[in-house]
């Protein structure tokens, strides 16, 4: 099971009673120009979401049909200053508001830049949702950028302080230039989006350490 690979664009949503209905979705979070948009369309292996130089492109929540009325929801980028302060106050509420009350929310997949994890940005987003109970999946992106030995470095790390957050917090080394961590990050969310589904590397809790 790949669930990515047939994700087509389904809606933009800028209000909550815009969201459509869904039997569960994985949201894609994280700083701006951490390297998300390239993170879902490497999964996808196709060009899904906008990559841009330019922090905080992604305005809206972007929602990606996957099979079974399930989805990949691009979320807009935290963190960007240079936003009208309005604008931000808006996408800040939507934002908030999906994570902590959208019941068909399986989890998050956090992308942070391997050069500049756990930011004080994110650690304010993984504290404050963890009372959902729900999974997090810390992506660690760009990691081609670095040697192996200071990648593993910083993958153990990450994993200490995740472990410390929440019991159900994951974290790996992942490349979309070196399609690097691929299969372990599609094992992760396809137990997500469907349990009884069994795939590759599935059954294992993750600190996934990619050669």
């Amino acid at each position: 099971m790949r669930p990515f690979r047939d994700a087509a664009f389904f809606k933009s949503a800028a209000r909550l009673d815009q969201l459509p209905a869904s039997q569960g979705e994985i949201a894609f979070v994280g700083r701006s120009n951490a390297g998300k948009s390239s993170a879902i369309n490497t999964l996808a292996g196709k060009r899904l979401a906008f990559v841009s130089k330019t922090p905080g492109r992604t305005q809206l929540l972007n929602f990606y049909a996957l099979a079974g009325d399930r989805f990949l929801v691009d979320l807009p980028g935290y963190g960007y200053s240079k936003a009208p302060a309005a604008a931000r106050a808006l996408w800040e509420g939507t934002l908030g508001g999906y994570l902590r009350t959208r019941e068909p929310l399986r989890g998050a997949a956090v992308i942070m830049d391997v050069r500049q994890p756990l930011t004080e940005l994110d650690y304010r987003l993984l504290r404050w949702f963890r009372p959902t109970g729900k999974p997090v999946h810390v992506l660690l992106a760009k990691s081609d950028k670095l040697s192996r030995a200071a990648a593993r470095g910083v993958l153990s790390r990450v994993s200490a302080e995740l472990l410390l957050l929440a019991p159900n917090y994951s974290v790996q080394l992942f490349s979309s230039f070196k399609k690097l961590g691929t299969d372990e990050a599609e094992a992760v969310f396809c137990r997500w989006l469907d349990p009884l589904t069994s795939t590759s590397g599935q059954g294992k809790e993750f600190v996934a350490v990619a050669d």
